[in-house]
């Protein structure tokens, strides 16, 4: 008699799905996916919208080609953000840290008046305005500037609303001046890829030469006492007044 074969006894049972991890607090969440949020194209401020005089170099053909291109965004760049930008945002920043309302109105009134015509001062008000409304969906608001009121009455410049956020945010100051001007470099490049055209390997050299320089203007913004902020751009000044009037634009004026 053959021996018994003995059974296998399969046991069954439903697996228990693994809890879910807990939401990060908002403090918890690093840096550096803070900074990338701010820079997001995605982010829905309409910045895309606006060419900053950038539509009528194309149109006038001082900017024509990649070379051409760079030489626009870098000298804007060095003249106008990492000189006037760059050196008030980090005073925001600073001021929102401290509490102090009067800086941070001193230094967005300063902002506001140093546009040179009426269409860059109501694309940074755009800017702003809209970048508040965002953060008032993220739970930022402040009583300083309503997310709610109307641009114009906000007057609120897109600067002071990207420093009220990475103060609430702890972001380290030289990286957020990297970030800011990241950003403003990113728009240009993209509307230049629009307007001249340029191919996406082409926009992609642009940013890739304007790296370096990122760095050292935020150093440098650092540095700058009062009396040294302001703007050397006139040529781009130009540009933005005549954008307001030319006949055909793809951009806000």
């Amino acid at each position: 008699m053959s021996p018994r074969t003995p059974r296998t006894r399969i046991h069954t049972r439903t697996a228990e799905a693994p809890a879910a991890a807990p939401a990060p607090a908002s403090a918890d969440v690093p840096q550096l996916l803070r900074l990338l949020h701010l820079a997001s194209p995605a982010l829905p401020i309409g910045a895309f919208h606006f060419s900053q005089g950038l539509e009528y170099a194309v149109d006038a053909g001082w900017v024509r080609d990649e070379p051409t291109a760079l030489e626009w965004i870098g000298g804007v760049l060095e003249g106008a953000i990492a000189t006037l930008d760059l050196p008030v945002l980090w005073r925001l920043q600073s001021a929102w840290q401290r509490g102090h309302d009067a800086d941070v109105r001193r230094w967005n009134a300063f902002l506001i008046a140093s546009r040179e015509t009426l269409e860059l001062r109501a694309e940074d008000r755009h800017l702003g305005a809209a970048l508040l409304r965002v953060l008032a969906e993220l739970e930022l608001e402040s009583p300083l500037y309503p997310a709610r009121a109307a641009p114009d009455d906000t007057g609120v410049a897109h600067a002071t609303a990207f420093a009220f956020a990475c103060a609430r945010w702890n972001i380290a100051p030289r990286s957020a001046l990297e970030t800011y001007a990241w950003a403003w470099a990113e728009n240009q490049v993209l509307a230049a890829v629009k307007l001249v055209p340029l191919g996406q390997s082409a926009g992609q050299r642009v940013l890739h030469a304007l790296h370096p320089r990122l760095g050292a203007f935020a150093a440098r913004a650092m540095d700058l006492v009062d009396s040294d902020i302001g703007i050397a751009t006139s040529i781009s000044a130009v540009a933005s007044g005549r954008h307001e009037t030319q006949y055909t634009r793809l951009f806000r004026s």
